[in-house]
């Protein structure tokens, strides 16, 4: 049976052997979203845990989707899936109140520099801290373990928890929301034009590219561990310079 089929007699029957048979068939794609997040595990868990999250999303949409409306389930379920990790993962306070502290300064010195426009390479962020090397490099394994987001989340609506999906329903979007997609995307724009080269290149690599991190670190001749740590850095510094473009 295609899928096309079986979302028809599911949709009208809800029978459970249809729904297990969808759950079963768009497993993979749960796989794949849990690869893509930029996340080290809390302690106790490990990536079957971050599956089983992912899993919980894909039964949220699988019981909320609507083919009528003209959706791909793939675009529907695949935000679900990430916000039921991310929201697993919230669910668990892995970082220290003194390592808070550190990401909080860390964030507003980043947003300081975007203001100044002075320069954001590691030796001056390394001295704006007050940091040696080696406590920066653990500041920034505290970020990519505290940043468990995507650019998506960067660029989500500040009020609600409205998915981007969910605002294309209607197929002629009026004036208004094009002129604000449109300052989005150039406030956007400018914000990653600011961001220094390795940056640029790290987000297009994965958000555009579809690389894994273990791939991206493969270009740029460093280790995974060091671009999940760049990732973080990178993330943080384009919502600071959203911030002071915005």
């Amino acid at each position: 049976m295609d899928n096309e089929k079986l979302w028809e007699e599911y949709i009208s029957s809800r029978e459970p052997r249809l729904k297990d048979e969808i759950v079963k068939r768009f497993l993979p794609l749960v796989r794949y979203v849990a690869s893509r997040m930029s996340v080290k595990f809390p302690t106790g868990l490990d990536f079957e845990d971050i599956l089983s999250f992912g899993v919980l999303g894909l039964l949220d949409a699988v019981d909320r989707f609507e083919p009528e409306r003209g959706f791909c389930f793939q675009t529907f379920a695949v935000p679900r899936i990430r916000g039921a990790i991310l929201d697993e993962l919230r669910r668990f306070d892995w970082i220290s109140r003194s390592g808070r502290e550190k990401l909080q300064k860390f964030d507003r010195t980043l947003e300081h520099i975007a203001k100044t426009r002075g320069s954001t390479d590691d030796k001056s962020l390394m001295t704006a801290m007050g940091m040696d090397e080696q406590s920066y490099r653990d500041l920034l394994d505290i970020a990519s373990r505290s940043y468990v987001v995507s650019l998506d989340d960067v660029l989500a609506l500040e009020d609600g928890d409205m998915q981007r999906e969910d605002t294309i329903e209607d197929e002629q979007p009026s004036a208004l929301d094009i002129l604000e997609q449109t300052e989005e995307v150039e406030l956007i724009v400018c914000a990653l034009k600011k961001l220094p080269e390795r940056e640029r290149t790290l987000l297009s690599l994965y958000y555009y590219e579809g690389l894994t991190l273990k791939e991206i670190g493969l270009v740029l001749g460093v280790t995974e561990s060091r671009v999940s740590q760049l990732h973080g850095r990178a993330i943080s510094l384009l919502r600071a310079e959203l911030k002071a473009v915005s």
